[in-house]
């Protein structure tokens, strides 16, 4: 194993790229004593912000990225040898790059080794109930957690090769090129990868390497079929209502236990997410419909619904990414009419989120309205906030403001 692992040690290191776009991380991650576990989907860049964090810093040289075929008979036995191993070959240092750590079985034990040593650990995963489990058990307390998504519009912006300074949303000709801008981001998505060569095999081949690897080799599904049908259902109704038991009838997989067990394995490559409706009982909050969202436009086009026909959506399920980005704590509100995202901070609902693609057409922008209004009424709320393509007022509802902004404007604000 040490001939195996200075060979890993010495090709991961050789390799170096420093084209890559520098992505937001708190600086407090950074200098707090804490673990730093940095989750999110594959290839969303975990390990180019790694590299962003050891170019960063004095102590750099002690990385391995276990996602690699040649480490799959690494165990937990072998973090003595790898550590021997770092020293030989760097000398001695105090901070730890790991990346894709759930692949090796016990890996907490080494890590809280090094944590009560004094060490500084920086961690990627791509698995939450792995990362979850392990995190919850023998690092409860000792570590900091920060998930990693596909590019935010601003980081698409400075790929693009574009500089952006705020004083741009109020010129008209910077104005004109950053909705240009968000057309694209609106489409393209945010994956590193797939904007450098807008190949859709890269997306297909992410997605199967998630499905197979992520969801059935470490479940140990066999039936392939039923998750593809379910996938491609979710992605094709990408943010509409959907039960447990609508889905057994749209997709043939015969019981509604089956399907909740999929699409938390499915979640857990952080590729979807599910919303729930509002409501104090937590319990209904199980029951109720849900609302599926993808982690990036793009993928969600490659499994499902076409871009041409069904941009409202596009666009409410790049402002759920947004939000959950912004560490949003989000529900759905359904009553006489329905609001997209209410967002909840302790025990208060603090604001009411509409996002629609044509406000300019009287009927949908009274059906916008009053959906959010019934929100603000019902949540004791001030003001509302209506997301629009290409819109933008403020409202004066018997004494309560709902501002109409455009998404690209809304998006480049500070979170």
């Amino acid at each position: 194993m040490k001939e195996l692992l200075k060979e890993v040690l010495t090709e991961q290191h050789a390799y170096t790229d420093e084209s890559y776009i520098k992505r937001s991380f708190p600086d407090t991650l950074i200098q707090c004593q804490e673990i730093i576990v940095i989750s999110g989907i594959r290839r969303c860049g975990k390990s180019t912000l790694l590299r962003q964090l050891r170019n960063d810093n004095n102590e750099s040289d002690y990385y391995i990225n276990f996602d690699d075929e040649r480490l799959l008979q690494f165990k937990a036995d072998d973090f003595r040898v790898l550590h021997e191993l770092f020293i030989e070959m760097f000398g001695e240092q105090h901070t730890f790059y790991f990346d894709e750590i759930q692949n090796i079985p016990e890996w907490e034990r080494f890590v809280r080794r090094l944590f009560d040593s004094g060490n500084k650990v920086f961690l990627t995963g791509s698995n939450a109930t792995m990362l979850s489990r392990e995190l919850g058990t023998r690092l409860t307390g000792r570590h900091l957690s920060y998930e990693l998504f596909p590019f935010s519009f601003r980081e698409y912006l400075s790929f693009s090769g574009h500089e952006f300074h705020y004083d741009d949303v109020y010129k008209t000709k910077a104005r004109a090129t950053l909705s240009k801008y968000f057309e694209e981001y609106l489409y393209n998505g945010g994956f590193p990868q797939y904007l450098k060569n807008k190949n859709p095999d890269y997306l297909r081949s992410l997605f199967e390497n998630i499905l197979y690897r992520d969801v059935m080799v470490r479940n140990k599904l066999t039936n392939e079929r039923e998750l593809l049908e379910l996938v491609y259902f979710l992605a094709s109704n990408a943010a509409k209502l959907s039960s447990y038991n609508s889905l057994t009838g749209a997709t043939g997989i015969k019981s509604p236990t089956t399907v909740k067990n999929y699409i938390e394995y499915i979640s857990n490559t952080y590729m979807l997410y599910q919303l729930n409706r509002f409501d104090y009982s937590v319990k209904k909050q199980i029951q109720n419909p849900k609302k599926t969202y993808f982690v990036d436009n793009a993928l969600a086009s490659k499994l499902g619904f076409s871009f041409s026909s069904n941009k409202g959506r596009f666009l409410e399920n790049l402002v759920f990414v947004e939000l959950r980005r912004r560490k949003a704590e989000m529900y759905y509100h359904s009553g006489k009419h329905e609001c997209d995202f209410l967002i909840r901070d302790g025990a208060n609902i603090i604001n009411a989120v509409q996002v629609c693609h044509n406000f300019n057409h009287a009927e949908t922008q009274a059906r916008e309205i009053k959906g959010v209004q019934e929100a603000m009424d019902m949540y004791n709320l001030s003001s509302g906030l209506i997301l629009t393509h290409d819109h933008e007022e403020s409202l004066q509802l018997k004494g309560k403001t709902v501002e109409v902004k455009m998404v690209w404007k809304w998006l480049l604000e500070e979170g």
